[in-house]
């Protein structure tokens, strides 16, 4: 089976770490054991991720998100210092996590490379390229880490926006519950005057906008007023899921608009996004990679070519292995969409915009060089 690059465009890295005290650097099967081991209060999955089969994988690049949760949301009661009350509060978290990210590309160059201009992705690449099929310890590479903000209550000053941009920052989602900014995942509502305010700044500093999370009327007012990049990097299609009902998924209206707008949205290969009855159904074993594949050939049907979709994988975002599909273990089994895609009539050039390619125009048009 053919190995094409993988851009993954949406992985809660850094609130991992420090929630639960991950370590990427590990194997899946050393992270899952000592876990096993010792378990700890509010994680209950299996993680997917690893340095091993992101090189196994051929996962060279991730958006990797700046994130927390306001303290409203959280349903479990376990020592979490990745929350928010106040728009400070999120503030600091996120300015913790962007450091983390700094620290790690430090201390673990073997491990996470940073990438902020033209000049670091090019490289990036070329010796990604160059990794072989079955690569031994001795072959890995370093994953490409591009910072991505998730929610931007973090944002206590426009004025900031240059100051983020400079250590690092690429991308910014407006939403992930509801906000000061608009309506999020369950909490509906339009795009703000702040909200207005936020996106002409954030087209001013070049950052790429994530439609993700925001409620329908917001995402529609975004496409149609912000002049810069935008994407959803995690982000299913809503009329394909069987049993759904909420507002966190994208219409085909929304889909229609972005497209037309030259974005690209990232496929979650996460049961629930595939079918919202999965567990009724049947559970793991009885949802496919195939279903993923639908969902990609769906936006590309809408768009007539296959330049607007890519994998946004969320993988440990508050799910892992007992929640994805049957043929996936963990993320170096992103590459069994291939056959799925071939039979739905794609070739190796076209599966290579999908897995990476998409992502990686949208990501180079806006890196300064």
């Amino acid at each position: 089976m053919p190995m094409n690059l993988i851009f993954d465009a949406h992985q809660d890295l850094a609130y991992n770490i420090l929630s639960f005290g991950k370590d990427y650097s590990r194997s899946v099967h050393q992270t899952r054991q000592i876990e096993i081991n010792n378990p700890k209060p509010g994680l209950s999955y299996q993680s997917l991720l690893g340095w091993p089969e992101y090189n196994q994988g051929k996962v060279a690049l991730v958006f990797a998100t700046l994130f927390a949760a306001p303290l409203r949301s959280e349903k479990e009661l376990y020592p979490n210092i990745q929350v928010y009350s106040t728009p400070e509060e999120a503030n600091r978290v996120y300015w913790d996590q962007l450091r983390l990210y700094h620290q790690l590309v430090e201390q673990k160059p073997q491990v996470y490379r940073m990438i902020s201009t033209k000049r670091d992705l090019s490289q990036h690449l070329r010796e990604w390229e160059k990794l072989p099929p079955d690569p031994k310890p001795e072959d890995y590479l370093p994953l490409g880490i591009i910072p991505s903000m998730e929610g931007a209550e973090g944002i206590v000053d426009l004025k900031e926006l240059p100051i983020w941009w400079e250590n690092g920052l690429r991308s910014i989602g407006l939403a992930w519950a509801g906000n000061q900014f608009c309506g999020g995942t369950r909490e509906p509502g339009p795009l703000t005057e702040l909200g207005r305010a936020l996106i002409r700044e954030m087209a001013q500093t070049g950052f790429i906008l994530d439609l993700s999370h925001m409620d329908e009327p917001a995402a529609l007012d975004c496409i149609e007023s912000y002049p810069g990049q935008i994407i959803a990097s995690h982000s299913n299609v809503a009329s394909l899921v069987k049993g759904y009902f909420t507002n966190r998924l994208l219409s085909d209206q929304v889909v229609k608009e972005l497209i037309q707008r030259g974005g690209v949205i990232g496929v979650v290969p996460l049961n629930a996004f595939l079918n919202w009855d999965w567990r009724a159904d049947g559970g793991k074993d009885f949802v496919s990679l195939r279903l993923v594949a639908e969902q990609i050939d769906h936006i590309c049907q809408i768009a007539g070519n296959c330049d607007h979709v890519g994998i946004g994988s969320d993988f440990d975002g508050g799910f892992g292995r007992e929640h994805v599909p049957a043929e996936i273990d963990n993320i170096a089994d992103l590459q069994k969409l291939t056959p799925f895609l071939q039979e739905l009539g794609y070739n190796d050039s076209q599966i290579n915009q999908i897995f990476a390619g998409n992502f990686l125009r949208v990501l180079e048009s806006v890196l300064p060089e």
